[in-house]
């Protein structure tokens, strides 16, 4: 690419810090408001300018990436997971895509522990308690939750996020069990004090907690299906802060309305903001609005990763954090 500044358009408000620098670096589009563009309006941006800046709101798919002009050679997303960008496409129009990777792996541990901790203390009903007034004191056998000293918690994806998980985990004093693609390194597994399940049913039917830290592809969509979340004991908790699509949320929903499954802490969902309605009924799940990565620390550092990958780009190289479609 030459020298000259890069035309950029960003899709969504970024932190302040960030927008500052883009100006700085690059002729830069910003968004007034924080709402997602459409469709028609996605196109529009990628018939103008040289690098687009999605996130993870901004659906580019195969049609729009058709219709994007022959300017744009760099998505340059703003988000780890890159399931909502056909990279595949992208490539074949000599598109490059880049993420960033590895950022928010701390910030979507710690709110996985939270979510845990949150439904097996049941500190959402706690709260609503308070805040209503009707709390008439201590007593013994009131608000009563479990232990999570000595539970089996079985990790689904073992990547950065499932090893952050562990290590806290471990901390809490937590039994780590894990189902990956791919075994860990033997001294990997001895750090974390992990066991490895080559059998997702089995580790599933014997464990106490689940947590959910895959990436969403098409071989993990609904890989907590209903036959699979029937194998959950029923006195297990299962967390999600990874992708929605992991999870069949319907049938999530009617085990937990069942009492199948005594808990659930979602801070993803199948169908984005259509959340199924009776989860919100229901006492025993804890439901937040993707908040895993939500600390400013690590949006100006995901920030800071979109504006390598473009100014490395705009330089003649290659992005640091290129994806290829092999990788996913």
């Amino acid at each position: 690419m030459p020298s000259k500044r890069l035309s950029v358009t960003v899709t969504r408000r970024l932190p302040d810090a960030v927008e500052t620098r883009m100006r700085e670096l690059f002729d830069v589009k910003l968004r007034d408001d924080d709402t997602p563009m459409t469709p028609a309006d996605l196109v529009a941006a990628m018939q103008t300018c040289d690098v687009l800046v999605p996130t993870v709101t901004d659906d580019i798919n195969a049609k729009v990436i058709g219709q994007a002009g022959d300017r744009l050679k760099l998505i340059a997303s703003y988000g780890a997971g890159v399931d909502h960008i056909d990279v595949q496409t992208a490539r074949q129009r000599g598109i490059l895509v880049s993420n960033t990777p590895g950022v928010v792996t701390d910030d979507t541990a710690d709110m996985t522990m939270a979510l845990i901790l949150a439904v097996t203390r049941r500190i959402p009903e706690g709260l609503a308690l308070m805040q209503s007034g009707d709390w008439n004191g201590w007593a013994p056998t009131a608000m009563m939750g479990g232990r999570i000293a000595g539970r089996r918690l079985g990790i689904l994806g073992m990547g950065r996020i499932g090893q952050a998980v562990a290590r806290r985990a471990r901390a809490f004093g937590m039994q780590v069990h894990y189902n990956n693609r791919r075994r860990l390194r033997p001294e990997v597994e001895d750090q974390l004090d992990a066991t490895w399940w080559e059998s997702l049913d089995q580790m599933v039917a014997r464990m106490d907690i689940i947590s959910v830290n895959c990436p969403h592809t098409p071989a993990t969509f609904h890989l907590m299906n209903a036959r699979r979340l029937k194998l959950m004991k029923k006195d297990a908790v299962i967390v999600n802060t990874s992708r929605g699509g992991v999870i069949d949320e319907n049938a999530l929903t009617r085990m937990l309305r069942s009492g199948d499954i005594a808990g659930a802490g979602l801070d993803v969902y199948e169908n984005g903001t259509d959340v199924n309605p009776r989860l919100r009924e229901l006492k025993n799940v804890v439901l937040l609005p993707h908040m895993g990565s939500a600390t400013l620390e690590g949006r100006i550092e995901m920030g800071e990763k979109v504006l390598l990958n473009i100014k490395t780009f705009q330089d003649g190289h290659r992005p640091p954090d290129l994806v290829v479609p092999a990788m996913l």
